[in-house]
């Protein structure tokens, strides 16, 4: 038996010395250090071998934050993109209601330029709405019989005449157009006095042109000259400006001129305008103008 035991040791000796020599080469490893730092040299493998692994990982990681950063900011620039549109459209607002605000300014200041120079009383007024049955031959104004509008009066701008009230209720009435095709008033080639080529100014149902009849084809009318009422008609006073001629169709001493006139207000994009509280003087009838002649014959008597 103890000649077998000692078989044994002898056959597992040299496992036994290599284990020995691998676990000092283990232990002299782990000790070893590098000449130049110092370092250990299992360590310097261990970095290597880390390094070797992490640095794919490390780069796919910061790909992968990458692409969900410029996702983010691209979700943010979105988001600033949006809030400057919006801020723009705002600003768009704010400066056409400035624009705006001048605008009706200026209108304004000339329709108190209009009531300060015109010797009848004005009534400014602003127009809100108009007439469906009739949308481009008559508009709604904010004045009315509480504000002293009565039928007929006149309607102007201070470039020219607009139209007359045809109809008035507590707040507000109705303006029919100068461009009306029933409407009509009497004119004059230039200024009252000054030439003996009247007519009538009726409208032809467009916003742009009036035409002008039973002008005499021997009167001397040119292109580009100005139209007054002449206060004849019995609702605009004398001396309105209505427009100027555009085109003239010259007459004979048997026909009379065609005449096309431009108004002179701008009757398509107006939004305020001016009532004259006008009322033309009382015509006396033939039987009024006889009595004062009886009366005189019985007091002869």
């Amino acid at each position: 038996m103890v000649e077998r035991s000692q078989k044994e040791v002898w056959r597992l000796a040299p496992w036994l010395m290599i284990a020995l020599l691998l676990l000092n080469f283990i232990l002299m490893a782990l000790d070893a250090r590098e000449s130049t730092s110092g370092k250990l040299v299992v360590r310097s493998w261990t970095q290597t071998a880390a390094d070797f692994v992490q640095s794919p990982v490390t780069t796919v990681s910061a790909a992968v934050s990458n692409y969900f950063s410029s996702i983010a900011n691209l979700r943010s620039a979105q988001d600033e993109n949006t809030t400057l549109k919006q801020r723009v459209q705002e600003l768009e607002v704010e400066l056409r209601q400035k624009d705006g605000l001048s605008s009706e300014n200026e209108r304004l200041r000339a329709l108190l330029s209009l009531k300060d120079e015109s010797k009848y009383k004005v009534l400014t007024a602003r127009i809100i709405g108009r007439d469906p049955s009739a949308w481009f031959n008559a508009s709604i104004i904010n004045r009315g019989s509480l504000d002293g509008v009565a039928l007929n009066m006149p309607v102007v701008t201070d470039g020219g005449i607009v139209g007359r009230v045809t109809a008035v209720s507590p707040l507000t009435s109705q303006v029919d157009l100068i461009t009306y095709s029933k409407s009509g008033v009497g004119g004059i080639v230039g200024e009252v006095g000054s030439t003996n080529a009247l007519g009538v100014v009726v409208g032809t149902g467009k916003t742009d042109i009036l035409e002008m009849k039973y002008v005499p084809g021997t009167a001397e009318v040119e292109v580009g000259q100005p139209i007054f009422t002449t206060g004849q008609d019995g609702i605009y006073p004398a001396g309105l400006k209505i427009g100027e001629i555009v085109n003239v169709v010259r007459g004979s001493a048997t026909t009379a001129h065609k005449i096309e006139i431009r108004p002179a207000a701008k009757l398509d994009s107006m939004q305020e305008v001016g009532v004259l509280l006008y009322q033309p003087p009382q015509r006396l009838s033939s039987n009024a103008r006889s009595r004062p002649n009886r009366r005189r014959s019985r007091w002869k008597e």
